[in-house]
């Protein structure tokens, strides 16, 4: 006396729902793998507009009166970007030096933060006048007497 039977049909009614189960996520991984290269390859942006940087200019030392009869040496160099010309000319940078520091307190330079706001200032004057070929400012020498 053997009883088979009665067991193969109720792993009969289970198989079908685990392949089911199983179609089921084999689709939701594919169609998640298909979305992932669709956005790689064409949604995704093909590059930033980043201005990336190219050669430094150092611009001649100067030296320019504060207030109070005192004087600031400094020195700066501009990071240009790639799209930068070659011949740069250093004039507008060296003139808003001028006008940026000129008539400055001392104690005020002295303090790292009028010192970074200064630059700062400095930085987005010369992107405005070079027509983003400058993306930094860099101040190289800053001595005051």
């Amino acid at each position: 006396m053997t009883i088979t039977a009665m067991p193969t049909t109720e792993t009969d009614e289970v198989a079908p729902k685990r392949s089911r189960k199983r179609l089921i996520i084999v689709l939701v991984i594919v169609v998640a793998v298909l979305a992932a290269a669709a956005y790689l390859f064409v949604l995704k942006p093909k590059g930033s507009n980043a201005p990336r940087p190219g050669t430094v200019l150092a611009l001649d030392e100067q030296t320019v009166n504060l207030a109070g009869g005192h004087y600031l040496k400094i020195q700066a160099s501009l990071q240009l970007t790639t799209k930068a010309a070659a011949d740069l000319d250093g004039s507008k940078a060296e003139n808003d030096i001028i006008d940026l520091f000129s008539g400055q307190e001392v104690g005020d330079l002295d303090t790292g933060t009028t010192r970074e706001r200064l630059q700062e200032q400095l930085k987005n004057e010369l992107i405005k006048d070079y027509d983003n070929q400058v993306m930094d400012v860099y101040l190289t020498e800053f001595v005051t007497t």
